[in-house]
């Protein structure tokens, strides 16, 4: 009888910066933009024998009231060129950038993220993201955005492109330390044509991974994506779409294990699971301050909410869909995963009504509803109940891993790698040292076929 092997788990770490998930009022906080905060967040995933690390990013100032965001006040650095100097002071690590695909061209960042890749000997990945937001476009000679069928069909095109790119060069097997070849496009999105500048890559393609969970996003990652980097908060949820999403592999002809579904999460560690979760409780109030829970709520709403006690009742008004009070980010925010709440970027008003109910049956003032609709999951727990939880998860497909967002920027990874990832070493769930040198090596993935 063949003995299965214990499936082994993938693990990444997203930097912490301009959101709320960062407590900023904790003396631990350290800058958002300075490189010693990137390196030490970097050296710790790589001390814990992570994946990847992950990097997010955004293409304009955030507005609130005409003014800029406070969190976005100090700046928000280019993600690749981050990568690059964390290419030097890392060995085995993954570097994950994320970059628009509706604002950006495949040859300028085809010819990034194989210049990455080399420099870091195979550990680049890509993070494609689309945007449906004109007040950023307004940052680009085109300007305006894409409706999301468009953004979609432009980025599936986008990363075809740049793997047409990225094997316009023979690999070194098939020419003498490999050969340029003239290059052509012609597709409805882009149509170039010339000769690539850069070898091709170390990893064949960079690893490309995909966020989001709308039907579109999901037939994109099956389509095109390695990783897939999404949310979702309880076993039931992460089970369907983790089927779901798998079962569309096929029709592109890929198996299950040609892509890695990741969700995003947090945690909190205790010694207890009273003071876990004490600390958990404590970490949210942090998070939603009174002045935070009149913001989330004026980036859902679009409407001055200024005079609304934090403390006090649930404001009983509809959102204003035309408002431009907030720019720059997706104003209705994604419920808690695994609550009864759906998330519904598109529609404000079944938003509100969903919070407005949560708020009437559980008596809960307007801060305490935002901080139990917009809490993003968490594992909470002893280290022992933690890492019990994450293997679980994997080993009953809801997830191939995880990426960890910690708390802290940008300490708050230390205690994870200290306590629950040898816990997961013994458990026999995830590796005790690297076995390859490649991004694609640490996550179970081919190397990706020349196709010349």
């Amino acid at each position: 009888m063949t003995v299965r092997a214990r499936k082994q788990m993938h693990l990444a770490a997203r930097f912490p910066g301009v959101d709320n998930t960062t407590v900023w009022s904790d003396p631990r906080s350290r800058s958002q933009i300075e490189f010693a905060s990137f390196e030490h967040l970097a050296r710790t995933a790589e001390r814990g024998l992570f994946d990847f690390f992950f990097l997010a990013e955004g293409l304009r100032l955030r507005e609130h009231k005409g003014r800029i965001h406070d969190l976005d006040v100090v700046g928000r650095p280019e993600s690749l060129t981050v990568l690059n100097a964390l290419a030097a002071v890392t060995e085995r690590l993954g570097l994950a950038a994320t970059v628009n695909a509706t604002f950006n061209e495949p040859y300028e960042l085809a010819r990034r993220l194989a210049t990455l890749d080399h420099l870091s000997g195979g550990r680049a990945a890509w993070n494609v993201v689309t945007s449906p937001d004109a007040f950023t476009g307004e940052n680009f000679r085109r300007g305006g955005c894409l409706d999301r069928a468009e953004r979609y069909s432009r980025a599936a095109e986008f990363v075809a492109t740049a793997r047409e790119l990225w094997d316009s060069w023979l690999p070194a097997e098939a020419g003498a330390d490999g050969l340029p070849r003239p290059f052509a496009h012609r597709g409805r999105h882009f149509d170039i044509a010339g000769e690539f500048t850069v070898p091709r890559p170390p990893q064949g393609h960079p690893v490309v991974i995909q966020a989001g969970d709308s039907p579109e996003g999901r037939e994109f990652a099956a389509c095109a994506a390695d990783v897939v980097f999404t949310r979702h908060g309880t076993l039931e949820a992460g089970r369907e779409f983790y089927a779901d999403v798998k079962g569309r592999l096929a029709t592109y002809g890929r198996a299950p294990e040609d892509l890695k579904i990741m969700p995003g999460v947090t945690f909190v560690l205790g010694d207890t699971a009273a003071e876990a979760q004490e600390r958990a409780f404590e970490i949210r109030r942090q998070q939603i301050s009174p002045q935070n829970a009149i913001l989330t709520l004026e980036q859902i709403w679009g409407v001055d909410l200024s005079s609304y006690d934090p403390d006090g009742p649930f404001p009983d008004i509809d959102p204003d869909p035309q408002s431009t009070l907030v720019q720059g980010r997706v104003r209705v925010a994604d419920p808690s995963p695994g609550s009864r709440l759906r998330s519904n970027r598109e529609d404000p008003y079944a938003v509100a009504e969903q919070w407005r109910t949560l708020s009437r049956e559980k008596g809960l003032s307007l801060r305490q509803t935002v901080i139990e609709a917009s809490g993003r999951q968490s594992f909470i727990g002893t280290p022992d109940a933690v890492a019990a939880e994450l293997d679980e998860f994997v080993r009953t497909e809801a997830a191939d891993g995880f990426v960890l967002v910690p708390h802290l920027t940008p300490g708050g990874l230390d205690e994870f790698v200290d306590r629950v990832v040898p816990l997961l070493q013994e458990r026999g769930a995830f590796r005790t040292e690297y076995t390859g040198t490649t991004l694609r090596s640490h996550l179970g993935l081919t190397q990706s076929v020349w196709k010349g």
